[in-house]
């Protein structure tokens, strides 16, 4: 293809289709046509990534009764459901002292498995949770995770003597419903938002850190005045909140198209791709993420687990209850405070859950350091404000990398591979303790995972994904087409000038199209300057 060659047919001029007349290669535009572009440039809007728009062609409303309504059910059912996982410390430390009074030399760590089952299993399924939300919709979804984890507290309730039965009913059942009730809690928050999404994202995952407040010192008077009993009804009848909640969700979006079957694709292969949205594992920085997020939680929720025991073994006599609401406490306040930084422009979100993970694994670290109650508390706060921004992050960081047809199944399998080091991490910590009768090699071991999980995430500003170079080729394409308007606009110019000086000085045209010299009449000349010599001596 040589430098002037035309790339086909009908050339385009910014998006326009143009005659084929031209001069030495180039487009010749009228002047009607130009003033056209030059109108339709002045409104040219810049061009974003796909996960900065809405490819639903829906903008989100940002406001009105249905998205404040929306945001408050959604703060209601993550309040609900990590309100009574957060809060497990009380039921821990009960059962706790039931199996020591059987003779179990196992018993923390028997009883710690309930918890962590239930965080486990909550974020084990929620990428099923993402996928059922895509084929059957966030509301009916969200309705079958509150029957679920209503109906598992139910029968906990009936099944408090018999660990075994409090692993499937409690652990696994109430944390299969929560995982069906807590991915759609995320994701429909980008249906109704999008300027105000990381305060909207704060405001609603504050829910857990309010429940979290309240529910200890409720649980504690449930247990000691009406019996373990009477506290998972009362905490089931809680529940029911999710489902009441779910009416409320009414998605905006349409789900994903399905998948267009090509040749050769198996039926297994095109009912996998129905199920599952292939594109997001395509994202070299979504896969980063996915997976130096779950390998920093290792040691996340042994804190909360373990430290009602700990303030017991290390501080007897103070406040048990008083380090978790204090987590929850500032929890909530920094959940809010980095929803809104995160909304600022300028601020890289993946830098500051890098941030919060930093500082709570050195916490982490610190605590069997405290000295006094007092330092210990202070530890306690600066961890939950901490814990409050890596968790307000997790919904505008998927919206930011996946875009929001993505985004649903990117938090629920970034939530099931979360699900292992968080089901794993409780039970060792409570073995170890088990075994040396000490907390201080438990809570120095579960630090330091947070500190490589953060570290690995650097791995993310290496990495230049395929949809960012085709986004940067397409921006350098329309930089090409204005330079070549540039110099069409300059040749047709001096194409003007040169006719408009041949006809005043030589009574002589050019036609464009023939590339022919006309006499003043229109009468063919003869080619070549030969003939305006002649004229120029005549």
């Amino acid at each position: 293809m040589t430098e002037n060659e035309p790339l086909n047919e009908h050339d385009t001029c910014n998006g326009q289709i143009l005659p084929t007349n031209k001069i030495n290669g180039f487009k010749l535009c009228t002047n009607q046509e130009q003033e056209q572009i030059n109108e339709k440039d002045q409104f040219t809007d810049h061009i974003e990534a796909p996960c900065c728009r809405d490819i639903h062609g829906k903008e989100p409303p940002d406001g009105g009764i249905r998205a404040w309504l929306v945001m408050l059910s959604a703060f209601l059912c993550n309040g609900v459901i990590f309100g009574i996982i957060n809060t497990y410390g009380s039921i821990h430390a009960l059962l706790t002292d039931r199996l020591t009074e059987q003779g179990d030399k196992d018993a923390s760590s028997k009883a710690a498995l309930v918890g962590s089952l239930t965080i486990g299993t909550t974020f084990l399924f929620s990428p099923i949770a993402g996928c059922l939300t895509d084929k059957i919709g966030l509301r009916l979804t969200t309705l079958i995770g509150g029957l679920l984890s209503t109906g598992g507290l139910l029968i906990s309730s009936f099944c408090t003597q018999n660990i075994s039965t409090l692993y499937i009913s409690y652990g696994i059942m109430f944390g299969f419903g929560a995982a069906l009730a807590y991915t759609p809690t995320l994701a429909i928050l980008g249906h109704y938002f999008k300027r105000y999404l990381g305060k909207v994202n704060g405001f609603v995952t504050a829910g857990s850190s309010v429940f979290t407040i309240i529910l200890p010192p409720a649980m504690d008077y449930l247990l000691e005045g009406h019996g373990l009993e009477m506290t998972l009804q009362v905490m089931s009848l809680l529940s029911c909140f999710v489902i009441v909640c779910s009416f409320v969700y009414k998605p905006l979006h349409p789900p994903p198209e399905p998948p267009k079957r090509k040749p050769g694709r198996s039926r297994v292969s095109l009912m996998l791709h129905s199920v599952i949205n292939v594109k997001i594992w395509k994202s070299k920085k979504y896969v980063i993420w996915a997976l130096c997020v779950p390998l920093a939680l290792f040691g996340y929720f042994v804190p909360y687990v373990h430290m009602m025991k700990f303030v017991k073994s290390v501080f007897p006599g103070k406040n048990e209850n008083l380090p978790v609401m204090c987590i929850g406490i500032t929890s909530g306040i920094g959940r809010l405070i980095f929803g809104v930084i995160a909304d600022l422009p300028g601020v890289n979100r993946i830098y500051l859950q890098q941030l919060s993970l930093v500082c709570i694994g050195t916490i982490t670290m610190l605590l069997p350091l405290a000295s006094s109650y007092l330092i210990l508390i202070v530890f306690i706060l600066m961890m939950g404000l901490f814990d409050g921004c890596f968790i307000s992050l997790l919904g505008p960081i998927a919206y930011q990398i996946c875009g929001p047809s993505g985004a649903t199944q990117a938090i629920g399998f970034l939530l099931g591979l979360s699900s292992l080091p968080l089901t794993i991490g409780p039970p060792i910590a409570g073995k170890i303790y088990d075994t040396t009768g000490s907390y201080s090699i438990p809570f120095t071991i579960a630090g330091i995972p947070p500190l490589i999980g953060a570290g690995m995430l650097f791995l993310i500003r290496f990495v230049r994904d395929e949809q960012d170079s085709k986004n940067i080729l397409r921006i350098q394409k329309n930089d090409i087409e204005d330079i070549i308007d540039v110099q069409e606009n300059s040749w047709n110019k001096s194409e003007s000038k040169l006719q408009e000086c041949l006809m005043n000085e030589h009574g002589v045209n050019i036609d464009s199209a023939n590339g022919k010299v006309l006499s003043s009449n229109g009468k063919i000349r003869s080619d070549g300057p030969e003939s305006i010599n002649d004229d120029r001596e005549s």
